[in-house]
């Protein structure tokens, strides 16, 4: 089993973590974690676009000009798509781009990523990130003690209202609960924080 430093929030060690192979060591598979990031930004997408046709394009009933005799090519509608304010021929138009991912997948993508970050030492584990008020300075200070830099995923086991409002202001932090973690998150962030509560719901749900 690896071990890992558990730091308090004043960027001191107070300990030691074992954690489990089944959740933290598992070998990369690219096509999976590709897979998971493909379908997590295809069910991001709204699928609103939308263009008009030559029929939904508002007037147009009457014909420009006679067939013949004018010189002109012949012409049965202004809102034809080569006209000027006419229809869009090949345009968007509202759909689900909405993709299936199944749980073992999506699971076996989250141990993966989990896995990586260990071992490219991005993974932080603190003894809690309980904070007795919305404080921004603070946890500014938190990630300078600790060396995470600005692009940060703070995970915890039950959600943390103080955490979520101090993060806020921060343009590339973020914080979660293990309810809501997808290997899209776990990728994106640079530096992964998570403390003892959230690492043992994890590996109470993952190493299954």
């Amino acid at each position: 089993m690896p071990t890992v430093t558990v730091y308090n929030l004043q960027g001191d060690a107070v300990g030691e973590a074992e954690l489990s192979d089944k959740v933290f060591g598992v070998p990369a598979n690219l096509a999976l974690l590709h897979q998971a990031v493909v379908v997590h930004q295809a069910n991001q997408r709204s699928g609103r676009a939308e263009t008009k046709t030559r029929s939904r394009v508002r007037g147009g009933g009457r014909k420009p000009w006679r067939q013949k005799g004018t010189g002109r090519a012949r012409a049965g509608s202004t809102r034809a798509p080569h006209w000027r304010h006419g229809g869009v021929v090949f345009g968007p138009h509202p759909r689900d781009y909405s993709m299936r991912f199944p749980r073992k997948m999506r699971r076996a993508a989250i141990r993966q990523a989990l896995s990586a970050k260990l071992r490219e030492q991005e993974l932080t584990v603190v003894d809690s990130l309980n904070l007795a008020e919305v404080k921004t300075r603070f946890m500014a200070d938190v990630m300078d003690r600790l060396n995470l830099g600005r692009n940060v995923l703070f995970v915890t086991a039950h959600p943390e209202d103080t955490l979520k409002l101090s993060v806020r202001n921060f343009k590339d932090v973020h914080a979660t609960t293990t309810d809501s973690l997808d290997a899209y998150s776990l990728l994106k962030y640079h530096r992964l924080v998570m403390d003892r509560e959230a690492v043992q719901a994890v590996e109470g749900v993952f190493s299954v």
